[in-house]
């Protein structure tokens, strides 16, 4: 192993890590290749992070701000120094984690991939703008461009340069002719005739058709001909305010040129980067301000059953006695002009739907209905009518695109950068691979849309092509945030750096971890090295180096227990290795549960599905899997989740477009949501106080004689309010002592040493145990202890904590020090605490793998099946096929993602799913059954 000569490598070549000691770590010595991909896998809770995000991050980034000068690094957070004798030869760190940093409304995928940038140069350089009444293209006369049109000409013909004559306001034409004589113009030109100033009398002229005669010419083609008349030319705009004429003799062809931006007697706005800016208040839609949504009315709540047709009442307002008037006149008249009524709604055309908004001559549209509404809201029934149907809706002025109206009539290659940004990426690359352009514009374009095409493909790669630029940042994923993440590192194409990527392989179908693998790779031979906390295997057979931590997790972790090559780890003695090379296995159940109550959902229509009917099978364990984008989410979290808790609860969020539930809600009393956030971000939280045993605790502690006798009751064993809690540390343990321009230092508070307790508090025992010691107990030790002295009651509450595999962590560890896979173990093993109830539960679980080793996956699926013993059901959304293969019943959503997805592909058990060459997961899933 590399890392036991650790002071004969040479920094150069390795990132040399000694004594690392951060959470669990006990000194850890590592050496780790520079320049390749290496992966650091373990159990959950094991020291993955630790070492990847806690050490070695938190060391590249505290360096790269120590260099920085005093003055800027007070505007920087302070960063505190890892528990490490000395790491070596580590590079600029960039940490990709997996959550969905932003909550801007304005951020977009455009935006933070930079594509969006680059698009803006490029329609500022190269767009042309299109007049939207001939769709002729917009330009601009210059003097040459005038020239040119002279030079067309044939020689020894003769031309007049005229400028029309503009009246300044309050001045009469006569003392504006006077000052044209006196500045030498001689001729003017009025009905086609022509007359000289000194000669006529200027009050008989008409005042208008006037026009200043500039010059007369001959052409030839002398290069002085053109000197002069270029002179003349500038003239002719100066005095006819941007507007010149070359007309013919005798009048039979006037050609009219024009120095402003103007075409069909409409003035546009020339391109500049800022006209296609939304984040800037000159190119960001006047009425929305560059959000793309206003709050207006609801398209959703105007037709909550898009199912429906406008026959059988679709659109939710025009019921009832009153204003059944506005339905029956479009209901009678549709024949008219050849309207569907009896058609779903959702089926008719975008440019039916747009008439129903809109209205013609023979009914009211819902735009018009709704004016009608404000225009008279002095009327409470009004008033209360519209607040009924108020939402946040797409802008009408700008259709969501952010961009105010004048920049929608530039075009590069015919689309308009609106249209663009509606466009997935998999139809985007193509329209800018076969972009035709003109030598000079290719010429200005060449740098902009190489950058386009490259960001275009990395995005491609990381497997999300079937997004948007226009797409809302926080509507992402944490897996999507990430890989944009990725891709976005990869566009800027740093060297030198060390990447730490945190399991990139979330959210991703194995048909996409292919393209991830050569993505990753690519990063690598750049020349940086790529760290991956990972699980999956697929990357583990790629990486160069793989660094496994362990051998158990928490307190039994923190260790190096195998470090070498995808091969050499096979031979070694780590459940890592145990689980790659066959000795241990999840092993495939025997049989399938059979079930017999479901839940329907009909016509499920929410972003991209496609009017599917599914059947969610209950008391079982159901899968949901698909590649990312084809609709998994949708479907659980934007539809069956919110329909069934306002079914069971009465409440819930607004669901997706759907026609109808059915089956057996009897079966379910409530519907609880398990995502991977973490259970308390305080330092106060543990796993006691969260899964409510540390109130039987107290209790205990309360009970006791020496208790009685000082008058304690169960608050003065909390540490969280006063009372019993030391004072001086407010029940932390800890004190910060603020350090200006260092890092903040955390010491034991000197009062009670470190045990959050007042020292009469600690003098109470309960069986040779003080509640400090208690708190420090791990939930093994607990739980032997609890039984020793026959406490069920708190046995009861710990033993779910010990099932789920968490018996390392102690009672009264913080809860943000837990790894995200425990804290998920934590809130099942508060469901199993719950789960004893008669009342059964539906649980849905959004890629409860996330973060979890093999081996923590058995101990996942042990917690499942014990739920599902009690009756409950499970509905989870996976990628992992360790999981998969152990479901009871399979959905499988595809074929892609995105506009290409949302179609139900396959269902039944993991072998009929196997056995289906539709489905893409079936592929995979062939080679563990």
């Amino acid at each position: 192993m590399l890392s036991e000569k650790l002071v004969e490598l040479e920094p150069k070549k390795h990132i040399l890590i000694k004594g690392a000691s951060i959470h669990n770590l006990k000194h850890l010595n590592l050496a780790i290749p520079r320049n390749q991909l290496v992966v650091i896998t373990g159990l959950s809770g094991s020291g993955k992070s630790s070492i990847a995000f806690d050490t070695l991050y938190a060391e590249g980034q505290r360096r790269y701000v120590e260099s920085l000068s005093a003055y800027a690094r007070q505007f920087l957070g302070r960063l505190d120094k890892p528990k490490v004798e000395y790491i070596k030869g580590i590079a600029p760190a960039i940490a990709i984690e997996q959550k969905v940093n932003t909550t801007n409304a304005r951020s977009t995928v455009g935006t933070s991939t930079e594509i969006y940038d680059y698009l803006k140069l490029l329609y500022a350089r190269i767009g042309k703008t299109i007049s939207p009444i001939s769709g002729n293209e917009v330009k601009k006369d210059t003097v040459s461009s005038v020239i040119d049109h002279v030079k067309t000409l044939a020689p020894e013909t003769r031309w007049l340069l005229l400028a029309p004559i503009h009246v300044e306001e309050g001045r009469a034409l006569e003392d504006k002719l006077n000052v044209l004589l006196q500045q030498g113009f001689i001729r003017i030109l009025v009905d086609n005739e022509m007359l000289r100033l000194d000669e006529i009398d200027l009050k008989s002229l008409p005042k208008e058709n006037i026009r200043l005669v500039i010059d007369r010419i001959v052409v030839k083609e002398e290069e002085a001909f053109y000197n002069r008349l270029a002179d003349a030319i500038q003239t002719a705009f100066y005095e006819g305010k941007g507007t010149c004429y070359i007309a013919s003799v005798d009048h039979e062809i006037c050609t009219e040129f024009n120095t402003n931006f103007e075409l069909d007697g409409l003035t546009f706005l020339e391109p500049n980067i800022h006209l296609f800016s939304f984040n800037n208040p000159y190119g960001a839609c006047p009425r929305c301000e560059g959000y793309g949504n206003i709050i207006g009315i609801d398209e959703d709540l105007v037709i909550p059953n898009t199912a429906l047709s406008v026959f059988e009442n679709a659109i939710f307002p025009w019921r009832g006695e009153s204003m059944s008037w506005y339905r029956d006149q479009l209901v009678n008249n549709a024949y008219k002009f050849d309207f569907p009524i009896h058609k779903p709604f959702f089926q008719l055309e975008p440019a039916q739907k747009e008439l129903v908004w809109q209205g013609n001559s023979y009914f009211v549209g819902l735009h018009d209905f709704f004016k009608e509404l404000e225009e008279k809201n002095y009327k409470i029934q009004n008033r209360v009518m519209l607040s009924r149907y108020r939402g946040k809706t797409k802008c009408p002025a700008c259709k969501g695109k952010r961009l105010r109206e004048e920049a929608q009539y530039v075009h590069v290659g015919g689309r308009t950068l609106g249209e663009l940004v509606d466009m997935p990426i998999r139809t985007l690359l193509p329209f800018f691979e076969t972009l035709q352009l003109s030598e000079h514009d290719a010429q200005v374009a060449k740098r902009l849309l190489l950058e386009i095409k490259n960001r275009l493909r990395f995005l491609k790669n990381v497997g999300l092509d079937y997004l948007t630029l226009n797409r809302n940042s926080a509507t992402l994923s944490g897996g999507e945030s990430q890989r944009i993440n990725l891709a976005t590192s990869l566009g800027s194409s740093l060297v030198g750096s060390m990447y730490i990527l945190d399991e990139p392989s979330i959210g991703l179908h194995p048909k996409d971890t292919e393209l991830l693998i050569e993505v990753l790779k690519n990063l690598r031979d750049l020349g940086n090295t790529v760290i991956v906390v990972e699980h999956d295997e697929d990357i583990m057979r790629e990486a160069d180096m793989i660094i496994d931590i362990g051998p158990e997790a928490g307190s039994l972790g923190g260790e190096l227990v195998a470090q070498g090559t995808f091969s050499e780890i096979l031979k070694a003695n780590s459940l890592t290795a145990q689980y790659l090379n066959g000795t241990m296995e999840i092993p495939v159940p025997k049989v399938r549960r059979k079930w017999s109550a479901y839940i329907d959902i009909l016509g499920a229509r929410e972003h991209n599905l496609q009017n599917i009917d599914v059947r969610f099978p209950l008391e079982c364990l159901t899968v949901i899997t698909g590649v990312s984008g084809s609709g998994k989410s949708t479907l659980v979290k934007r539809i069956l989740f919110p329909a069934l808790q306002k079914k069971l609860e009465g409440i819930g969020e607004k669901a997706g477009q759907f026609s109808d539930m059915q089956g057996h809600y009897h079966r379910i009393h409530h519907i609880e949501y398990v995502d991977q956030n973490p259970i308390g971000r305080s330092s106060r939280s543990n796993p006691v106080t969260y899964i409510k045993a540390y109130d039987d605790i107290r209790d205990l502690f309360a009970k006791e004689k020496l208790s009685k006798i000082r008058g304690y009751q169960p608050k003065h064993f909390s540490f969280n309010v006063e009372g019993g809690r030391c004072e001086t540390c407010k029940g932390d343990g800890t004190i910060n002592v603020e350090m200006v321009f260092m890092a903040d230092v955390e010491l034991p508070c000197e009062t009670c040493g470190g045990k959050r307790f007042k020292k009469e508090i600690l003098e109470v025992q309960c069986n040779g145990l003080n509640i400090d010691a208690i708190l420090n107990l791990t939930i093994d030790e607990a739980i032997a202890f609890f039984k020793k002295n026959e406490l069920n009651k708190i046995v009861q509450k710990l033993q779910p904590l010990q099932d789920v595999g968490l018996g390392y962590v102690q009672l009264g560890q913080s809860s943000s020090t837990l790894s995200g896979g425990e804290a998920q173990r934590i809130k099942l093993a508060s469901f199993l605490v719950k789960g004893a109830t008669k009342e059964k539960a539906l649980f849905v679980f959004d890629e409860p793998t996330t973060g979890l080793h093999f081996h923590d996956i058995k101990k996942l699926l042990a917690s499942f099946d014990a739920l599902i013993e009690k009756g409950h059901s499970i509905i989870v959304i996976e990628h992992n096929l360790d999981l998969i293969k152990c479901a009871d019943w399979i959905i499988d959503l595809g074929p892609e993602g995105g506009e290409n997805g949302g179609q139900l592909m396959a269902y039944g058990t993991p072998e009929e799913i196997a056995k289906n060459p539709e489905s893409i997961t079936g592929q995979y899933l062939k080679a563990k059954l």
